[in-house]
């Protein structure tokens, strides 16, 4: 199982430094289990570091410590799959933090030219999808959780998206920027750690994406909730679940929403959102509906653009 070039690695164009994210987080995945948590006897009282020490998880694993602790010092090169499957078993990972460990260990892609960042595109059909969802707020999101189209009726839920500039049609900036998301969201702080948590997944796929650095520079500058999640390390999936919005027109709507994969674009995701059938939730979103571009209007007072 063991076999690990133990040379350093040479240094890219990436974005982030791959050695020290794959660092920080098998450190935090390890600090945040106990040994009872893995079946393992806890002597003394007094622990000089949080979670598992290493030789506790190389243990769990079935791998030297000597390995482990280079693998923790960022140095994935080489490290086989079934090393992988066995320290994400140890440390109790998710599929999600499982990927993200697969994708930081993945060799460093290095290009001759930085080439022009891509323009996320919807194709035709699946704007005329979400034309034709007429009680469903719909909107389909791209990398680095931009938001790239959507129906009227997500506008005149979430605001009026298209009187922002292009750059800010982005959840991560509306969360941590704008006020009135803070208010939008009931449980604002799981939409923070969510929006987060999909950023960091993304860069572990998307490293040397430099408008994925940008965005991520300006966001650790302006916002200390942003930076405390972003030191976390968790990462997550888009899935399924259940909204609080509390929404300046409509009142409070418990919406459950769906978030559906699209096939021919590994970045983009097309997220529905509705009320239980018979709900007040269900009935104020066809109070949306029926009200329509005045109930987008009178949204706007609460996302200023550029905020």
């Amino acid at each position: 199982m063991e076999a690990m070039d133990d040379q350093p690695v040479p240094s890219g164009p990436e974005t982030f430094d791959r050695r020290a994210e794959l660092s920080e987080f098998l450190r935090t995945r390890r600090a945040r289990l106990k040994p009872q948590d893995v079946g393992l006897p806890e002597f003394g009282r007094h622990r000089r570091v949080p979670g598992l020490r290493r030789e506790e998880l190389a243990q769990l694993a079935g791998v030297s410590v000597a390995y482990y602790t280079r693998l923790e010092q960022g140095n994935g090169r080489n490290v086989s799959a079934e090393v992988l499957d066995a320290i994400a078993h140890a440390l109790r990972l998710t599929d999600a933090e499982h990927a993200h460990l697969t994708h930081m260990t993945k060799p460093a892609r290095h290009k001759k030219k930085r080439r022009p960042a891509r323009v996320q595109q919807v194709r035709l059909g699946l704007r005329q999808l979400l034309d034709t969802m007429d009680g469903v707020p719909a909107y389909v999101s791209g990398a680095r959780t931009d938001i790239l189209a959507w129906n009227p009726l997500a506008a005149a839920l979430f605001g009026d998206w298209g009187a922002l500039p292009p750059k800010e049609r982005n959840w991560a900036r509306l969360v941590f920027l704008s006020p009135a998301y803070q208010d939008l969201f009931v449980d604002w702080d799981a939409k923070a750690s969510d929006t987060v948590s999909y950023l960091r997944l993304y860069a572990g796929c998307h490293p040397d994406d430099p408008e994925l650095s940008a965005l991520v520079g300006e966001l650790s500058v302006k916002s200390e909730e942003f930076r405390r999640l972003w030191a976390t390390h968790n990462v997550k999936e888009k899935g399924h679940g259940v909204k609080l919005i509390r929404h300046p027109l409509a009142g409070e709507l418990s919406l459950s929403y769906e978030t559906l994969h699209l096939p021919d674009d590994e970045e983009q995701f097309l997220v529905t959102f509705h009320g239980e059938p018979g709900s007040a939730s269900a009935e104020a979103l066809r109070m949306l509906a029926s009200w329509g571009s005045d109930a987008i209007r009178a949204d706007l007072t609460r996302i200023p653009p550029g905020s």
